[in-house]
């Protein structure tokens, strides 16, 4: 499942880079990008435990600012430090009840950058472009007619990946994307990754394995 993990979070981030028309290279032990990527996205994933560090440094920019995301926590990068670690998650199909207080819906093109703005409290802009929606589904939950919380879902083979769940209150943003989740991808397992896994644990979610994602200073 580590592995359906890990490709999913890398077409979701080849699916960013081709939006800003920079598509990365998929190999068959990893995903890079030989430009930079966007902001908040590394330029190669490791697919397989078996990648090298010469899989996923070899086509890229090595200069300061490269990052690299360690899928199975086994690479030794030279001249790179850690600058974070992660749990990967899996939760069999999702079959949540909506909460009641929030209204959630899926975001199109119009609402990208309220959504991009409320997920990222005006620090980043831009980064999510239009083109992320023929293959990504960017949800969102509204109160008062305002985004306060919202997710992102991509989609690879048999699984949906869960990523950039935000909102003030962690459980509503996930019980929401959850129950978004059973509506639109029916009977699919969820994956994803994060730093503090507690939230999604409580709802349902289970660590299935380490990731660590590199940085050149």
């Amino acid at each position: 499942m580590i592995t359906a993990a890990a490709r999913d979070n890398a077409g979701w981030c080849d699916l960013v880079c081709r939006a800003h028309g920079a598509p990365g290279v998929f190999t068959e032990r990893a995903w890079t990008s030989r430009v930079r990527t966007p902001p908040c996205y590394p330029d190669a994933v490791t697919l397989t435990p078996g990648a090298t560090a010469a899989d996923v440094l070899g086509p890229i920019d090595t200069g300061s600012g490269a990052s690299v995301k360690d899928s199975f926590a086994t690479l030794d990068l030279p001249g790179f430090d850690v600058l974070f670690e992660a749990q990967w998650i899996h939760r069999p199909a999702a079959d949540a009840v909506p909460e009641t207080t929030t209204v959630w819906e899926v975001v199109d093109a119009a609402a990208l950058p309220a959504w991009e703005q409320a997920c990222f409290d005006g620090e980043v802009t831009g980064l999510f472009r239009p083109g992320i929606l023929g293959e990504a589904t960017v949800l969102c939950g509204r109160s008062g007619g305002d985004i306060v919380c919202g997710s992102v879902l991509s989609r690879s083979g048999r699984v949906v990946g869960v990523s950039n769940v935000f909102g003030p209150d962690e459980d509503a943003a996930w019980s929401g994307t959850l129950s978004m989740a059973a509506a639109l991808f029916p009977g699919r397992p969820l994956v994803g990754y994060e730093s503090d896994p507690a939230a999604a644990l409580r709802h349902g979610f289970s660590t299935i394995g380490p990731l660590r994602v590199w940085l050149k200073p």
